[in-house]
């Protein structure tokens, strides 16, 4: 077994609310990558959106979007106290509100416009030319890094993921119902299944990871056994 980290692009794509997150930052931990969250990016559009009117009543005026998208600043900052990767939207940190059921509401619409997901996409490319990251969303192994190195596809049951989510909301002080968090994780999994531009959907040499009834050292341990069967490498 080697010592030595490899360089390698981890690709973890799934349906929402099924710790992609959560699972993706403990692996960057260990193998001390950079963490990217893409669905943060556009949850950053998202909320820039409905900051600026762009976005009324879930209807977008795609045409002042566009405009404003040439011009929108959106980065990571790692933060230093917690170890990670957070938004930053025109330079301020917006981690929490992006979290919010409003953008939670809002942002599937958002993602599946055309031309955000194609600025979308080349940014994320960009943050993958050096490798050594892990990065989660819809479409990382399909569409942004066909060619990872290792593809993970995330499921578990929708009521379990709600609970976690609504766990989650209620953690961050963010008011809200489960009926609400299962009725939105429902439509996010019908959208983003659904769209034209990038659906969701498991790339064909992608592992499925369900673990609607495993612990994240549970997660760690499965993931583990791949890294040494691929790599001969444990991060254990």
């Amino acid at each position: 077994m080697t010592n030595t980290i490899p360089s390698l692009i981890i690709a973890i794509d799934g349906f929402s609310s099924s710790g992609k997150s959560s699972f993706a930052k403990i692996l960057a931990s260990l193998l001390k990558y950079v963490y990217i969250d893409s669905g943060a990016m556009y949850r950053a559009v998202t909320l820039f959106a409905l900051r600026e009117k762009i976005m009324i009543d879930e209807l977008v005026d795609e045409k002042m979007l566009r405009d404003k998208l040439t011009n929108l600043k959106i980065h990571f900052r790692l933060n230093n106290r917690n170890g990670l990767h957070e938004m930053y939207l025109m330079d301020k940190n917006v981690e929490m509100e992006i979290r919010g059921i409003e953008v939670s509401q809002n942002v599937s619409i958002i993602s599946k416009i055309p031309f955000v997901r194609k600025k979308m996409v080349s940014m994320q490319r960009k943050m993958g030319t050096k490798k050594s990251i892990v990065m989660d969303g819809r479409d990382i192994g399909t569409v942004v890094f066909p060619n990872a190195d290792i593809k993970l596809f995330m499921t578990a049951d929708p009521l379990i993921r709600a609970e976690r989510r609504f766990k989650e909301l209620k953690e961050k002080g963010i008011k809200t119902t489960l009926d609400e968090v299962e009725t939105n994780i429902r439509e996010r999994d019908f959208i983003d299944q659904n769209r034209n531009e990038s659906p969701l959907r498991k790339a064909d040499d992608a592992i499925v990871l369900d673990n609607s009834y495993m612990t994240i050292d549970d997660q760690v341990k499965w993931f583990n056994k791949i890294l040494m069967e691929r790599f001969n490498f444990s991060v254990l």
